[in-house]
């Protein structure tokens, strides 16, 4: 009698694994280096604004403040997310990005009412800028301290897909831009246009407020599940059909957790194909779906083909 062949023992392929390793630490790295720079930027900043007296460099101070509070909140939150799924949380603690974003953009916009506040109150009581070199000496070090973190930030978000991370990059780079702008402000006024320092201020607080909507906008989408882009969509049918047991694929529900892509979908395979092929068939698929997507978490449901009420994508 012969031996029916046992199912393939489903592990990550270890270049996956090291992977996923290596996305935890750079995740972990760059929250650290988030902090650090927010406190160093805050120091330069108290020095520069109380030499100068500048409204510019109280809104790229205050700002700063905002994102070391923002920048806090993340590395906690990061940190929870990367915990393993337990009984309780079984898809995971990806979540917790989401809530981050949300806590960051409130930090945002508070910062952005309070600066628009100042700057009113700015036109109606104008005063002279002082020290201004020492103010744009100060503001050149936070634009190169800015850019560095801003291409850390933006390579963990290549490499990861981090919702935390991203709404994290999205202010920094606001900062780069207001920064190289405010060098501008205050050179314009130490030539005698002083009046430019509050309305760019007010420029500033209009830019934040838009960042702030969208970290909202991404996060709510996460949290409330929202489908993946339709070319993650696309790629993942391709993957699957591209397996020759696979007549068709129908029922495809994706979301996003964290940077934990969630998808489940139903496979069509020929009515007599063994029940051990059918899983392998899924096994392999999973497979491929981790090396296009290393933190995909997939759950497949195997059809006899021709599928009943088969679902157009």
């Amino acid at each position: 009698m012969q031996e029916t062949p046992m199912p393939k023992k489903h592990t990550l392929p270890k270049k996956v694994e090291h992977q996923q390793i290596d996305a935890d630490r750079l995740l972990k790295l760059t929250t650290y280096a988030s902090v650090a720079t927010a406190i160093i930027l805050i120091v330069a900043k108290v020095f520069a604004w109380g030499a100068s007296g500048s409204l510019s460099v109280l809104a790229s101070l205050i700002d700063s403040i905002m994102d070391a509070a923002a920048s806090i909140i993340n590395l906690v939150a990061v940190r929870y997310a990367l915990i393993p799924a337990d009984e309780d949380h079984k898809f995971g603690h990806g979540k917790a990005e989401a809530l981050a974003g949300l806590g960051q953009a409130m930090f945002i916009t508070g910062s952005a009412i309070f600066l628009l506040f100042h700057s009113i109150d700015r036109i109606l009581h104008p005063r002279e800028i002082e020290q201004v070199s020492v103010a744009v000496a100060i503001m050149v070090f936070s634009i190169a301290a800015t850019a560095i973190l801003l291409m850390l930030q933006r390579y963990t978000v290549k490499r990861t897909q981090s919702i935390a991370i991203k709404a994290d990059s999205l202010h920094y780079a606001a900062d780069l831009f207001t920064n190289v702008g405010i060098v501008v402000a205050l050179m314009l006024a130490h030539f005698g246009w002083p009046g430019i320092d509050p309305i760019f201020a007010i420029l500033i607080a209009f830019y934040v407020l838009y960042s702030a909507w969208s970290i909202v906008v991404e996060s709510v989408n996460d949290l409330l599940d929202k489908e993946l882009s339709e070319c993650v969509q696309q790629a993942i049918v391709k993957i699957v059909m591209s397996h020759k047991e696979v007549k068709g694929v129908h029922d495809l529900r994706t979301r996003q957790s964290g940077r934990n892509k969630i998808v489940q979908f139903h496979i069509e395979v020929g009515r007599d194909l063994p029940l051990w092929q059918a899983h392998n068939v899924a096994e392999e698929i999973e497979r491929d779906l981790l090396a296009e997507f290393p933190e995909v978490d997939v759950i497949i449901h195997q059809d006899p083909y021709p599928a009943q009420a088969v679902q157009a994508l």
